[in-house]
């Protein structure tokens, strides 16, 4: 009894609603000891959990509730509404969940005091066993590989731990590159470092994994040391595709690929003539952070417009509207020729049309290129990308040897298993999840669906699924008025969706999607959209 008391005494409590206020299906945020509080209504039950996403905090109340799961309207991160667990990324950490009791028609929510204030809960996990001789090792410092790293802990996995990344820096969020130049390393470290350290997860900085042998089950590092594995993770991600045009090499030609790229081209373009090459994400971001930064900024794209291919026309002149409001200027169907330079230092850029551009510093955003080179003579199998072959299960033709992330190339579910090479942060921390629960013996398919935003001038567009080759686009709202959702269309169905300022219509249709659910061509024409609301 005296303990119950006790109990009772570390609790707040809070009548939040009354019994009749929520149908099923629904959620409202309520108030608890000061706290915001997710409440939900799923199957006749009443539930609660954090109201903010484990990302960057995001209103989970704005997102889509579908079954027991809420995903974020921002980023598409999906927790568990029961038991607040992360089921979907990006983001780690679930949502802390609260006890809930319905007495005499009145719903109450108790938190304990002590984690009153607490917006996240990172999973339990374990640490290594020294006496455990089995050591996994992960090549590559991105999402993946963190990600597979906390999933082998959160599994009871008590062998060794080993990521091997050329970074400086321990595993970091890479989206923020492109969108905030400036930024302070130690705020957008994914981890602090002694959460490493709590965890047995050996981290090697500035290290090259140079070649891998499965036969001896050995990977050669830059320094010339072999390192033994039991089981391997490649996820070593892309790097910026160079330019191959005269005067490449020029000072001032810049890629952004590292954290000290990201500070090298503010530092570089403050008060400055920026040239920025290629008019896809990349390029796009870096142009509308530079605005007003740099004394000009140019943008030179291959298409009539920027994301023609990925996003359409449409959306594509909108944006290019956007930017040019801040005085980006674009040259489109375009390309250069050759970068003159002056005693070593970028001066001009010639374009294919003869225009000539003054620049002081140029940016090159004009795709990627798969890091697996180091797989030469390793008989592992790559597509002719050069991106590594995987399964559903994110193993490779090699044994006890599985890939994550941007380097693979892999059997996507909502496109019948179409073999695909997409460049999302949260699919490469899903396949990370996928892979060390294989390595584990646990067989687990890969099914996410694909979620990515990009961010212009502090707005975002949100886009699922997967639209290559898509014939048709069907828009709700007006692109000019840059408010919108549009549905790609392939084969009569929907194959993806983006959205600006049209939340969270695209976290619904990604839930949909996930579900199995095919949203056909006449769905999409309908002027009622009954079957994307909340």
């Amino acid at each position: 009894m005296h303990q119950d008391q006790d109990e009772y005494q570390e609790q707040v409590t809070g009548m939040v609603c009354q019994e009749a206020d929520l149908k099923d299906g629904q959620m409202k945020e309520v108030t608890v000891g000061g706290e915001k509080v997710l409440l939900v209504r799923t199957q006749g039950q009443y539930s609660a959990v954090g109201s903010q996403c484990s990302h960057y905090n995001a209103p989970l109340v704005k997102g889509a509730l579908v079954g027991d799961r809420v995903r974020c309207p921002f980023h598409g991160a999906c927790f568990n509404v029961r038991t607040g667990d992360i089921e979907e990324y990006p983001g780690l950490d679930c949502l802390p969940s609260y006890k809930v009791k319905v007495e005499d028609g009145k719903v109450y929510v108790s938190i304990n005091k002590n984690s009153l204030k607490l917006k996240k809960r990172v999973k339990e996990m374990c640490s290594m066993v020294p006496d455990i001789k089995h050591t996994i090792l992960l090549i590559g410092g991105g999402p993946a590989s963190l990600v597979c790293a906390e999933t082998l802990r959160q599994n009871c996995y008590q062998g060794r731990i080993i990521m091997v990344t050329r970074d400086n820096l321990h595993p970091f969020d890479k989206t923020k590159l492109s969108k905030a130049m400036n930024v302070d390393s130690s705020s957008i470290l994914l981890r602090p470092s002694d959460f490493y350290h709590q965890y047995g997860i050996e981290v090697w900085t500035q290290k090259e994994v140079v070649s891998v042998n499965p036969a001896d089950k050995a990977v050669r590092l830059g320094d010339g040391t072999l390192q033994h594995y039991d089981q391997l993770l490649i996820s070593t991600g892309c790097r910026a595709r160079p330019l191959d045009c005269p005067g490449w090499d020029l000072k001032g030609v810049k890629l952004l690929q590292r954290y000290e790229d990201a500070i090298d081209i503010h530092n570089s373009c403050l008060g400055q003539k920026a040239v920025v090459i290629g008019a896809s994400f990349i390029g796009m971001e870096v142009a509308s952070y530079l605005s007003g930064k740099a004394a000009s900024v140019a943008v030179v794209g291959a298409s009539k417009y920027p994301y023609e291919r990925s996003l359409g026309p449409e959306i594509g002149k909108t944006c290019m509207n956007m930017l040019e409001e801040e005085n980006v200027k674009f040259y489109m169907n375009d390309g250069v020729t050759e970068i003159q330079g002056e005693n070593g230092k970028v001066k001009l850029v010639v374009l294919k049309s003869g225009i000539v551009l003054e620049a002081d510093v140029v940016i090159a955003g004009i795709g990627v290129i798969p890091n697996s080179d180091f797989l030469a003579g390793s008989k592992l199998e790559v597509d002719s990308r050069k991106a590594v072959i995987v399964d559903k299960f994110m193993r490779t033709n090699i044994p006890d040897i599985f890939s994550a992330g941007d380097v693979t190339s892999f059997p996507l579910t909502i496109r019948g298993d179409q073999r695909v090479n997409v460049g999302h942060w949260q699919m490469s921390q899903a396949q990370g999840r996928v892979a060390a629960l294989n390595m584990l013996k646990t067989p687990t398919k890969c099914d996410s669906v694909p979620f990515f935003w990009t961010v212009l001038l502090g707005k975002s567009i949100r886009y699922t699924g997967y639209g290559e080759g898509f014939t048709e686009i069907i828009f709700k709202g007006k692109v000019e008025e840059r408010k919108f959702l549009a549905f790609y269309i392939k084969d009569e169905v929907v194959v993806a969706a983006a959205s600006l300022m049209f939340d969270p219509a695209v976290a619904r249709l990604a839930e949909l999607m996930a579900a199995g659910q095919i949203l056909t061509k006449a769905q999409a024409q309908a002027d009622d959209l009954s079957w994307l609301q909340m």
